[in-house]
């Protein structure tokens, strides 16, 4: 037969039910005969008794009403003797008979004989209700040792099952939720033992075989994990920059030697660490975690300038990220780039002398005083005066571009009021817009107040600003220049009636040295680059919008002095 749980369970509850149809088959078997007893005595005895208490009440009564008395004696006389069940109880009712065929012929002698008969069948019946009784009794009390015996053997099997079959089940489960506890540690030597040809038998033999596969997998895989570790290790270390690896966890996996001195810090308090346990110890690298953009910084390392930007690449897993971060040295860039500010700043600088000196003899060479010039002169001359302005713009663009990269913007920052500044810049180029043919307007808010600001860097924006809307906007049209108040702030717009910028060169308008495609030639795309340096410098900000067709509006906004 197949040993299997299933068969083990249902002989078990087979067994069960076998022992409590056998006591229930005894306990039957035992009530019907104690029945079967009791219709006896009933039936055979009972009745004899009472035949015989009626002879007797009868026989007591024949004073009365003789004929009738012999003949109701005579009845019951006949239904005692088809009712003799006991030995002896035939030959009494026979002497009952006899006596009483005697009393009705008028012997009256006998009478005694009949009663004699009747208390013999009387005795006769109770010996036997009292014998059969004793009978049914013994039959009980078998029953009962019986029904006990099953009962108990009944209850100890049944008590032995409830303990012990369980672990047939339970044991090996047990067996295998530690055996999957093991594997998940790794422990992959861990062997479950059940000597059972059943079905956890089976699960017990292909757990040891998965565990044996792991094993094998884990040792031949060892040496190639080894290699590809070292490999790993070999390639961060060589990065030239310095670069820091953090999991999903935001738990530090790796960081080379470069970040290790950038950080000051060695390799065991920083590799397998939180970021948030090495950001409460080190300065350095809570910023680079905290800091979100790729702004240049300055580290000072042995007591030199060094300057790093920051880039973070994203390595998807899952559905979580893992990062590098990788910070890379731009110091010769950033003295390269010093040294360049520096050789603009000086070139200018030499270069504006000798430019406004050639201006003044432009100048002097107007005057009619030094000399009538022809119409082609008055042309050249023109267009040298052209020329040098030109130049001289350029150069001052330049000298200013090298203070906002050098970080050396000086500002003569003071109360003023915004009115005089924006009339200051329309003034400055009412003649160019009066040669285009373009009107300038001007939509002041009253009650403005007054704003802490460089009043002659802010005309040079809104001067810049209007330059720039009078260059392209069409004939005939307007320029509105706008000053109100919005909240603590005060802002300047120009607005042109232009063909607009794309909205895809929106956001690189204030870019240095770019142009939008296909605008009209000249300027150097330094203006506004200059310009967003000079409002940020003085705490403002500047902003642009535009709709092509439709026109550009070029605004900042600067802090409203508080009274």
């Amino acid at each position: 037969m197949s040993t299997t749980v299933k068969n083990k369970i249902r002989l078990g509850t087979f067994f069960l039910f076998l022992l409590v149809l056998l006591s229930c088959g005894i306990g039957i078997f035992h009530l019907v005969r104690l029945k079967n007893d009791s219709n006896q005595i009933v039936k055979n005895n009972y009745e004899s008794l009472n035949y015989c208490h009626s002879l007797q009440r009868i026989l007591d009564s024949t004073t009365i009403d003789r004929l009738r008395s012999m003949i109701l004696f005579d009845s019951i006389l006949k239904l005692q003797e088809t009712n003799i069940t006991e030995a002896g109880e035939k030959e009494a009712t026979g002497e009952i008979r006899q006596a009483f065929e005697s009393y009705e012929k008028g012997d009256s002698l006998v009478e005694t004989q009949i009663r004699s008969g009747i208390q013999h069948v009387l005795t006769l019946n109770m010996a036997a209700i009292e014998h059969k009784n004793q009978k049914a009794a013994d039959t009980a009390n078998k029953a009962l040792t019986y029904i006990s015996f099953l009962a108990a053997i009944v209850f100890l099997v049944g008590f032995t099952f409830s303990f012990n079959f369980p672990a047939v089940l339970t044991n090996p489960i047990n067996a295998l939720t530690e055996g999957i506890k093991e594997i998940s540690r790794k422990n992959y030597q861990h062997r479950i033992h059940l000597d059972r040809k059943d079905e956890f038998g089976q699960m017990a033999q292909s757990f040891n075989d998965m565990a044996e596969r792991l094993e094998y997998f884990e040792n031949s895989n060892l040496n190639k994990i080894i290699f590809e570790k070292t490999r790993a290790e070999a390639v961060i270390k060589s990065l030239k920059e310095a670069s820091i690896g953090i999991d999903k966890n935001d738990t530090i996996l790796f960081a080379n030697d470069q970040a290790l001195q950038l950080l000051g810090l060695q390799a065991k308090e920083l590799v397998s660490k939180s970021v948030a346990e090495v950001s409460k110890r080190n300065d350095l690298f809570r910023f680079l975690i905290e800091e979100k953009g790729n702004i240049p910084f300055k580290i000072v390392l042995d007591n030199r300038e060094n300057y790093f930007t920051k880039e973070v690449m994203e390595i998807s897993e899952d559905n979580l990220s893992s990062r590098v971060m990788v910070l890379r040295n731009i110091t010769s860039f950033k003295e390269l780039d010093v040294a360049k500010t520096n050789f603009i700043a000086t070139i200018s600088h030499e270069l504006k002398t000798p430019l406004a000196s050639s201006d003044f003899s432009l100048k002097l060479l107007e005057d009619e005083r030094t000399g009538k010039l022809s119409t082609e002169q008055i042309e050249l001359l023109h267009n040298l005066k052209q020329d040098n302005q030109r130049m001289l713009r350029i150069l001052s663009e330049l000298l200013n571009m090298s203070q906002v990269e050098s970080g050396k913007i000086q500002l003569d920052v003071s109360e003023t009021d915004p009115v005089p500044i924006a009339e200051a810049a329309i003034n400055s180029v009412r003649t160019q817009a009066k040669e285009k043919n373009v009107m300038i307007t001007s939509n002041f808010q009253k009650d403005l107040g007054s704003i802490k600001a460089d009043a002659e860097k802010t005309t040079w924006v809104l001067n810049n600003f209007l330059t720039n809307a009078i260059k392209y906007a069409p004939e005939k049209s307007n320029i509105e220049i706008t000053l109100k108040k919005e909240q603590h702030q005060i802002q300047f717009i120009v607005s042109d009636q232009g063909s607009g910028i794309p909205e895809e060169y929106v956001s690189r308008i204030f870019d240095r040295f770019f142009k939008v495609p296909g605008s009209k030639p000249g300027g150097t795309g330094l203006g506004l680059a200059i310009s967003k340096e000079f409002i940020e410098a003085q705490g403002g900000h500047i902003w642009v919008k535009s709709e092509i067709g439709i026109g550009t509006s070029f605004g900042f906004d600067l802090p409203q002095t508080v009274s």
